[in-house]
């Protein structure tokens, strides 16, 4: 892992789950991470509820676009945290992998989002902890 590690979040339409993650860790680790997100089967737009969710806590996510998981965005990230992109994932010899196990939001209402959104805050804080110890 290089001085700035890099993580990637993907997701299958990188519309809810991952672009969350990407915006905490954006929000938490400033310029220290390099922070990437993707799906395996991209939607066209994020999804509004998580839009909504995120700003509530101040994160400003309206900029982000759903984008197509890459081999080599996936080769050259230091860490990936899947969240149910399933076999389209790949695997890298000697990369750090994560899977969270987390409800995915699309349908949902903010209300429904905003638990999702703090569970994976928790989970960003904890990884964070991890890329960072002496932070």
């Amino acid at each position: 892992m290089s001085d700035k590690p890099s993580v990637l979040f993907v997701c299958v339409h990188n519309a809810g789950r991952s672009q969350m993650a990407a915006g905490w860790l954006r929000h938490l680790a400033g310029d220290t991470v390099e922070v990437r997100s993707a799906g395996s089967a991209p939607a066209g737009t994020v999804n509004p509820a998580v839009v909504e969710a995120m700003a509530e806590v101040g994160i400003d996510i309206t900029d982000q676009t759903p984008k197509l998981l890459e081999y080599a965005t996936a080769e050259s990230s230091d860490v990936i945290v899947t969240m149910g992109c399933g076999d389209a994932c790949p695997v890298f010899p000697g990369k750090r992998y994560e899977d969270w196990k987390l409800e995915d939001p699309a349908g949902k209402g903010v209300d429904a989002v905003r638990p999702i959104r703090d569970e994976i805050r928790t989970r960003v804080e904890n990884l964070l902890t991890e890329l960072r110890p002496t932070a």
